[in-house]
């Protein structure tokens, strides 16, 4: 048999499949926690947040942890729902649509904000657009260009759409299609280039583009803060107690809510995350959000 032909069949005999979580040895032979996250922002902004938190987790568990940045909000589900990831932080929308392929999989911790988190409204200056009061309020954002982030995006899409229907409008009155810009960050830019009149995007990032001066006052303004919802949160995959030894799932739950600030490398994590703490969840927290994808033909 020819060399090459003995080398694959050695590889295939010892081996094991792409979706099997324990095909991620590491250094030394020892298993490789794998984390990601949707891709709500600048892959960079990504990489200096979870990079920071991989330190820290493999301190905390004593493995390796690497953090993988995915293509687009669907890749999130599909990658993790295949069993290349282990714990992803999700959206609410993804969140449940995860579950929903990996019934088992286990809501371990969202941050403190993401108990009543809130998506904003936001206006280019020249629409002469003004604040509004309340969702009946949104109606003055018919006739004009509108786009959301990721079309899966949970404060990018479906709870601003939600609001948006609320208030009586639908998505064929504004001014041409809507667009997806596919990140927050990008949304901002957009309304305050004028290449969109609307969008709507997480608070969270709002509120830090605006704290670190990355917002236009001048030419984009904040018209409307939704009501509050559930949204952003861990999950991990079912079965890392075999893979990582026993009561590895909780460790890690407690790695999590551990996080208060206490030294410098925490307050870091914690401000990346635009957070003051992580806190338990449980999956009844998304029934509303798992309702309202529903109604927009997002849930099979």
């Amino acid at each position: 048999m020819p060399l090459i032909a003995v080398i694959a069949l050695v590889l295939t005999a010892c081996g094991t499949s792409p979706g099997d979580p324990r095909a991620s040895a590491g250094s030394g032979g020892k298993e490789v926690l794998k984390i990601s996250a949707i891709p709500d922002q600048d892959p960079q902004e990504l990489q200096r947040t979870y990079g920071a938190l991989s330190k820290y987790l493999s301190k905390r568990l004593d493995v390796e942890v690497s953090y993988s940045n995915v293509s687009d909000y669907t890749a999130s589900v599909t990658t993790f729902a295949r069993g290349d990831l282990h714990l992803v932080f999700f959206g609410g929308l993804t969140g449940v649509q995860a579950r929903a392929k990996v019934p088992d999989a286990v809501p371990l911790a969202q941050r403190d904000i993401d108990e009543e988190f809130r998506s904003v409204f936001i206006a280019n200056q020249a629409t002469g657009l003004e604040p509004v009061k309340d969702v009946a309020g949104l109606k003055s954002l018919a006739g004009h260009s509108f786009t959301f982030g990721s079309d899966v995006s949970t404060s990018g899409r479906v709870m601003p759409q939600h609001f948006l229907n609320e208030a009586g409008v639908s998505t064929e009155q504004f001014k041409g299609e809507p667009g997806y810009s596919d990140s927050h960050d990008a949304t901002a830019a957009l309304v305050q280039a004028g290449t969109y009149q609307v969008g709507a995007l997480s608070s969270a990032v709002w509120d830090e583009r605006v704290e670190a001066g990355k917002i236009d006052k001048k030419k984009v303004r904040e018209i409307f803060r939704t009501p509050p919802y559930h949204d952003y949160h861990w999950l991990a995959r079912p079965g890392l107690d075999e893979v990582f030894g026993d009561g590895f799932t909780e460790k890690l739950k407690g790695a999590l809510l551990d996080l208060d600030g206490s030294d410098g490398e925490e307050r870091k994590i914690l401000e990346l995350f635009t957070a003051g703490s992580f806190v338990e969840t449980e999956p009844g927290n998304y029934r509303e959000i798992e309702a309202v994808a529903r109604s927009l033909g997002l849930l099979n």
